[in-house]
């Protein structure tokens, strides 16, 4: 079955209605569901529900809902994917499949090497597309919730949030040029559940020496393995390795 969020907590007493337009589009034009046909909709408080819809209009879709389902499909720790702007199509598959991996949250940087840059009027535009692409996948890929992403406009801007986290791992090629590829297992190991981790990879071109020693002494620098991963793959080698680690590992 289709899954939907909606931005309220479950009630079982209470029924419930889908609003958003895109949705509403969704389920009566793309998948033709009419009264009676059965959804599965992800409530804020991450309860999952079977639910049953009872009426559709031009307003609204209502439903009620009918069997809770009992899953668990977030990551134990709260990942945010912090990366320089690359090419849009590059940036949105990375967003898009991260998302499928489990990232929490996403900000996207302006760095010293990005050759990709937002002025202020394409900021909200990007924002607001990015953010469509981030809860599609999130339905798709059966979420709990829908990761938010921000825009930071340049690389300075992340010392100043790094205090939110209890964990910062820089993924610098240099490591691996070096054939350093155990800390980043061992700081895997580390991190226990409901852990804030950060998450910080460069453009295309890299991180420059002047943002890696700015972050440096106040995050630990990874290698991925000895290999020298595409600024859109190094994310996703990140969080397949963090969930086996740490969801098929045990």
């Amino acid at each position: 079955m289709q899954r939907y969020f909606i931005n309220q907590n479950a009630d079982e007493s209470q029924r419930f209605f889908i609003t958003d337009k895109e949705d509403m589009h969704h389920i009566k034009n793309v998948m033709r569901h009419s009264e009676g046909h059965k959804i599965v909709i992800t409530f804020n408080d991450k309860n999952v529900y079977t639910c049953k819809i009872t009426n559709i209009s031009d307003q609204n879709i209502e439903l009620e809902l009918i069997e809770k389902q009992e899953i668990n499909t977030e990551l134990p720790q709260h990942i945010t994917i912090c990366s320089g702007l690359i090419k849009a199509d590059k940036y949105e598959w990375m967003i898009q499949k991260a998302t499928e991996l489990g990232a929490s949250e996403f900000l996207a940087v302006e760095m010293d090497r990005s050759i990709v840059k937002l002025n202020n009027a394409k900021i909200s535009k990007k924002l607001e597309r990015w953010q469509k692409i981030i809860k599609e996948a999130a339905e798709q890929s059966y979420r709990l919730t829908i990761p938010q992403i921000n825009y930071l406009s340049n690389s300075k801007a992340i010392c100043d949030i790094i205090i939110q986290y209890d964990y910062v791992l820089v993924a610098y090629e240099e490591q691996a040029k070096h054939n350093e590829n155990s800390h980043f297992k061992n700081m895997l190991k580390q991190f226990k559940p409901q852990d804030r981790v950060l998450l910080i990879f460069g453009p295309e071109g890299g991180l420059s020496d002047e943002e890696v020693s700015m972050l440096k002494s106040n995050s630990q620098l990874v290698g991925l393995g000895p290999r020298i991963l595409r600024a859109e793959t190094a994310p996703l080698y990140a969080l397949s390795a963090l969930s086996y680690e740490k969801e098929l590992m045990g």
